[in-house]
Parts: structure tokens; sequence; C-alpha cells
């Protein structure tokens, strides 16, 4: 591949801002068919310097032989050959770039209704979710399924994006009518920051820089919230949780006594010193070390991955959770969760048993109880249902063959999450959010 970028100015992954690595956003796409999300992220990319030269060349090549009277940016995400034939998009693309300020990850989540699964896969780990709505259209089914998943999720900003603008003649009328029908909808949900810009991914409106032709909007354009919007908060810092996921022994003669723990920071700040508790086992420990790649940090959080070194020798293995003595979270076998069925061969039945991993450690689970089935659309719950099918949503109550170290989804989104796996297939069949 070329490493040439089209401009100047694509930032490194080293870059810096005033000395200090920058920060990540990782944000999720979604929206209606056509609403226009492949050729949003296609501008972004192409006007934050973020193509390679021979990448904007096949874009063109494929644009003029489909007869397309301008560049179809769109192409730059549709990467499959189902989703070029059928100009939809299918599966979660990840798409990266960056600007001189933040680094930036993008999951562009399909709008089909039958892909709500792929949506909740893009959204779980995101900082920011932005949903697209077409102008000439206005709120959608699916407009307000993508908003209330974003809740589920807790994704903590979310951003509507009311698009092709170009198309209703950049019409303030419109846009507020689409404004306030979705904020009006967005206060029964559990959404702590929205904002909604009026833009034109085709044409560049209110993308990288501010459009001339909506001076009626007095926001930021929607590249510039994309690197102000304040994500460092949005993080747990409070509640200590630091799942093992290897301990690290060299097999050495020089190095005889060395033994980390080494994983994921989920929530909290680890310091040298700081006394911490050790599950499910409950013995307490001294902090000696924490270590990176590049060597011994002062502290360590979310979500840094680094090496845990103790004073004690405790029996920890994979599995085990680093916290602190007087804020841990309460071992349980019992669990009610919030459950996204993906299994398109079967569907959840109660009495169903399953694995379950939950941060490192892995388990066996039978569905205890089904209380209902969630109608995304209406938020109606249906109580007699008896299973969930492929994209069905769910309030279910599980049983685990050993203690699970969790909280709350909507406290901690690493520790309050977990996946279902289909032992016979080794498949992903399920994700949960512990209520």
């Amino acid at each position: 591949m070329s490493t040439d970028t089209v401009g100047a100015g694509v930032a490194t992954s080293e870059a810096t801002t005033a000395g200090r690595p920058m920060d990540l956003l990782r944000f999720a796409t979604a929206g209606s068919v056509d609403d226009g999300k492949s050729t949003l992220i296609g501008r972004l990319l192409y006007d934050t310097k973020s193509l390679f030269t021979d990448q904007l060349e096949a874009v063109e090549a494929v644009s003029a032989a489909r007869g397309d009277e301008y560049t179809n940016l769109a192409l730059l995400t549709d990467g499959l050959r189902a989703e070029r034939e059928q100009g939809i998009t299918i599966d979660v693309a990840y798409r990266y770039f960056a600007t001189p300020r933040r680094k930036f990850i993008i999951a562009d989540t399909p709008g089909h209704i039958q892909y709500t699964r792929n949506m909740v896969t893009g959204a779980s780990t995101a900082d920011l979710a932005l949903i697209l709505v077409d102008a000439r259209k206005g709120l959608v089914e699916q407009s307000r399924r993508h908003a209330f998943l974003c809740s589920l999720l807790r994704v903590p900003h979310l951003v509507l994006c009311v698009n092709k603008m170009d198309l209703v003649d950049y019409d303030q009328a419109v846009f507020d009518t689409i404004a306030d029908e979705f904020t009006a909808f967005a206060a029964k949900l559990d959404i702590t920051d929205l904002t909604i810009v009026p833009v034109s991914a085709l044409a560049g409106d209110n993308i990288a820089t501010r459009s001339t032709n909506m001076p009626w909007y007095e926001g930021p354009a929607l590249l510039h919230h994309l690197e102000h919007v304040h994500i460092a908060s949005d993080r747990n810092l409070v509640d200590v949780r630091f799942p093992v996921q290897y301990v690290i022994r060299p097999q050495s003669t020089t190095v005889t006594d060395y033994r980390g723990y080494a994983g994921q920071v989920a929530s909290g700040v680890l310091k040298p010193g700081d006394e911490v508790m050790v599950l499910p086992s409950g013995f307490t420990s001294t902090i000696s070390a924490v270590e990176t790649a590049d060597g011994p940090v002062e502290e360590a959080y979310p979500p840094m991955s680094v090496t845990v070194r103790l004073a004690n020798e405790i029996d920890i293995s994979r599995g085990d959770l680093i916290c602190r003595p007087h804020n841990a979270p309460t071992p349980t076998q019992d669990i009610d969760a919030m459950l996204c069925w993906m299994d398109e061969s079967q569907p959840l039945r109660v009495g169903g048993k399953y694995a379950i991993k939950h941060t490192t450690r892995t388990a066996r689970t039978i569905i205890r109880a089904l209380n209902y089935r969630l109608d995304i659309n209406t938020l109606h719950r249906d109580e007699t249902a008896t299973e969930l099918r492929l994209n069905d949503i769910g309030r279910v109550h599980l049983r685990t063959t050993v203690p699970l170290l969790a909280d709350e989804y909507r406290r901690n989104r690493t520790t309050g999450g977990f996946i279902i796996i289909d032992e016979s297939t080794n498949r992903t069949i399920a994700a949960g959010m512990i209520v």
C-alpha cells in the first residue's frame, strides 16, 4: 500500500498535546439505512487527511465505474463486496484517524434492524455514539431504536446528526422540528449528554468546518465537537477493579523472585504503596510496583494495561480480581441482567446451560428465568415471553457455577458486562449487562 497521504497534517500515533499523550475517543455511528453513515465517515477521513493516495484513487475508480457523478466516499467504509453490491453496511467496520488534538476509532455499525447485535457490539466500548437522521424523513423507528440501545449500553455522549440538509435547502424549520422531537424522546431515556448538529456529509457542511449555508446554526462543527468532548470524567476512577489476566513468572536464572500480575485496569487508580485485596481469597497486600512495557509508572488508570507487583506472595491466578479492602464487589452466583441474544441457529430458553465469560473469569451458567422480552421500538415489556431470538433483548436471571466478582453495569461497564458462549460451537451467542 502506498504510504503517501492525501495532503499533509495526518497525526502519528505518538503525537502529543502539550507534552502529554493524546487521548483516544472511540465512537460508534448508527442510523437507518441510507442515512449516510458511511459517507459521513468517508468525509471525516477525507477532511482530516487520513487517506492514502491509492485508497482515494481506488474509490474514484469504483465511483466512475458505477456511474456516480461524484467521488462516493461511502466506499471507504463499505469494505465487504456484499456491502458494495447491495449499497448497505452489514458488518461493524472499524476505521482509525487522528487530528493534532485527538486520536479516534470509529465503529461503523449497520442500520438494518436484523443487525441489532452488530450495533450492540460496536457501541459497547464507545465513549460517544453518533446517530444519523435523514433530514427529509425525520425520525424513524431505527433512530429511536439506536438511541435506546445507546442508553442501554450506557454510552456517555450522544450526537444526533441531521444529515442531508442540502436536500431540504438548509431549512432551519426542518432541523428544529427533528431536534425538538428527538430531545423529547431522549428525555425518556438515560442520556446524560446530547448534542444535535445539522450536516451534509456529501457536501461537507458542518463536518470539519462550520458551514456558511447554515448561518442560523450557532454550535460547533462535528469534528470540533469530537475533538473537544470531555471524556476523562466518564471513567470510573473511584472503584479499583483490576481483573488478573496473566501471572508473569520469568523462567530465567537471573530473575528468580519476580512475580507480576498482568491485566487491564477496569476502573480506579492503582499506585505503589496502596493497600489492596485479592478476590475471591480475600487476602490483602500492598502494591510494590506498577509496570508497563516501557517501565515502572507512578500510577495506573483505565484503560491502561499494566503489570502489578505485590509486597506479599499470594496465591493469585487468572480470573482473580485486585480491588480495595473496603471497596469490593460482592461475589455472587445469582445475577439479574439485560441480555441481547445474538445467535441465529437457536433461541434462548429457560433452563439452557451455557458458558459465561466475565472479565477474565470463565464459568458455566444456567438461565433460571426470563422476566420479560423488551420491544425496543415501543419500550413495552412482554412478560409472557418464553424465549429470546436473534436480536431480541430481555431481562433474565442467571445462576453461575462459581461466584462472579461483578458490579452493576451502570457503575462499571467492564465488570458489569459479560458474554454468553455456546460450549458446543464456542460461538458468542449473547451479550449481557448486569442490572
